[in-house]
């Protein structure tokens, strides 16, 4: 008969790997500021989106954004497979009086239990390099990045739309997409 003999270091071991195994099962890990970075995307809306329709080159996106938290969110930028680059515009008057559209520094403020219009002729979501034609009907979905990391997506459809012919401050305008 063989007897085997177990030493107490091993003994310790063993036991000290399972106490870690048991501590893990226990307490999941949990990436640190999950909920923090959710709370932003989760507290943000879209009321009343929509796109300029256009054939070819640039349009805009439009809609009222509205912040159901206690924090200030600030987007910071967009993307859609609907253009190549989109910007965060705001429409202001030149030094000779003309309104043009340029990049909104800082991104879009949308206030704490408030609301943020994304307006023809005000501020929008540019949409440059159209990648397809956006005729009135069509959906295109954004992405929105805020500043705390988080996403925010929504649809808008293309509606026929007149105005919005704002010169942008590097020589393009919204008519180029008709």
């Amino acid at each position: 008969m063989t007897r085997t003999h177990t030493s107490p270091r091993l003994i310790v071991l063993a036991a000290a790997t399972l106490l870690a195994l048991a501590g893990c099962a226990a307490s999941p890990a949990v990436p640190a500021n999950t909920a923090d970075t959710a709370a932003a995307a989760d507290a943000l809306t879209i009321q009343d989106s929509w796109v300029k329709a256009a054939e070819t080159g640039m349009s805009a996106a439009f809609g009222l954004l509205e912040n159901s938290s206690d924090t200030d969110i600030t987007i910071v930028s967009a993307v859609s497979a609907a253009a190549t680059m989109i910007e965060l515009h705001e429409t202001v008057e030149n030094d000779a009086g003309a309104l043009v559209m340029q990049q909104k520094e800082g991104g879009f403020v949308v206030p704490a239990n408030g609301s943020y219009e994304l307006a023809p002729g005000a501020n929008h979501l540019m949409m440059m390099g159209l990648s397809a034609a956006l005729p009135a009907g069509t959906e295109s979905t954004f992405t929105l990045t805020l500043s705390d990391g988080s996403e925010f997506e929504f649809a808008a459809t293309a509606k026929d739309y007149a105005g919005a012919n704002e010169s942008y401050e590097g020589g393009m305008d919204m008519n180029d997409g008709r």
